[in-house]
């Protein structure tokens, strides 16, 4: 079995990579998404993205982090994945998937999934883009607003050259609401060979040996459940206990040592409170610590509460 860490924009940087990598073993990790319009970025937006590039593209842990595009136009997606791979990205995925407005508005993310021929063009260019070793995946939900062409978009993907694919089990118009399709996966599964991973409302072992059998899928991609709780692939490969409280504590005020010293720090007070949010699911302690900082704007006030 094959875990992956999903990407999760403006949650899971590459501070959060590198704890939870860390904390449990991931079989891969792939970036917050790298927008592309009408331009060729330059190597230090991508490192930016990924400074694992810098690393071997891989977290401390040797986890290998594959950088994700989102775009719409094949040829400067292919000109992106050229310049990620040169640059050490082991590998590309392609986000069809994003569910996000803003995004889907300007026909990118799950938008693209009422259009099968232009995810073959799309798949088919960075294919012929990215050197031949190194993989190309997509992540696709199972369609827009219903799943009519959910094995059209599967086939299209397969047809266009990559060599696996992820399928979280909601179209975009359900969002994040349960229940997680996992039988749709399956029957998905049906209609084409390349590998499939599945994905969506992992949040315990249990859910992880359920989805596997529904979805017929060997491997799988967590997100949300691993912010809830952050050893949740060692719980899901290992059975091991659920993290202690003040061990979470530990890692929430690491993330902060982490991200302290970098250009992006202004943004901490946020994100930790924004992780809070995911906390609350598995971990009751963190609704108490959540109200004593929810209005707290100094990071340096709000560790000292956090602090075991």
């Amino acid at each position: 079995m094959k875990i992956i860490l999903a990407p999760m924009e403006g949650v899971v940087d590459h501070a959060m990579r590198e704890l939870l990598t860390a904390s449990g073993h991931y079989d891969l990790c792939i970036t917050e998404f790298v927008r592309v319009v009408d331009q060729v970025y330059k190597p230090p937006y991508f490192h930016k993205i990924s400074p694992e590039l810098r690393q071997g593209g891989k977290t401390h842990a040797g986890t290998p982090v594959r950088v994700q595009l989102l775009g719409q136009h094949p040829e400067w997606m292919a000109e992106n994945a050229h310049v990620a791979t040169m640059l050490g990205s082991p590998g590309i995925d392609i986000n069809f998937g994003c569910p996000a407005k803003t995004v889907n508005r300007h026909k990118g993310g799950a938008v693209l999934l009422q259009e099968p021929e232009t995810l073959f063009k799309i798949v088919t260019k960075v294919r012929e883009a990215v050197p031949d070793p190194l993989p190309v995946s997509a992540k696709m939900r199972l369609g827009y607003e219903n799943t009519d062409l959910a094995v059209d978009c599967a086939r299209a993907i397969e047809k266009g050259g990559a060599s696996m694919l992820t399928i979280h089990a909601r179209t975009k118009i359900e969002g994040y609401r349960p229940p997680a399709h996992w039988h749709l996966i399956n029957d998905i599964r049906q209609h084409v060979s390349l590998p499939i991973v599945a994905n969506g409302d992992i949040w315990s072992r249990a859910d992880a040996i359920k989805c596997r059998r529904v979805s017929g899928c060997d491997d799988i991609m967590i997100g949300r459940g691993a912010l809830c709780l952050p050893n949740l692939v060692s719980v899901i490969r290992e059975d091991a206990a659920p993290l202690p409280w003040v061990e979470v504590c530990q890692l929430l005020i690491q993330y902060a040592a982490f991200v302290r010293d970098s250009k992006a720090r202004g943004y901490l007070p946020s994100r930790i409170k924004q992780w809070f949010s995911y906390l609350k699911r598995q971990y009751p302690e963190a609704h108490t610590v959540f109200e004593k900082i929810k209005r707290l704007r100094q990071l340096d006030e709000i560790i000292a509460i956090i602090r075991p």
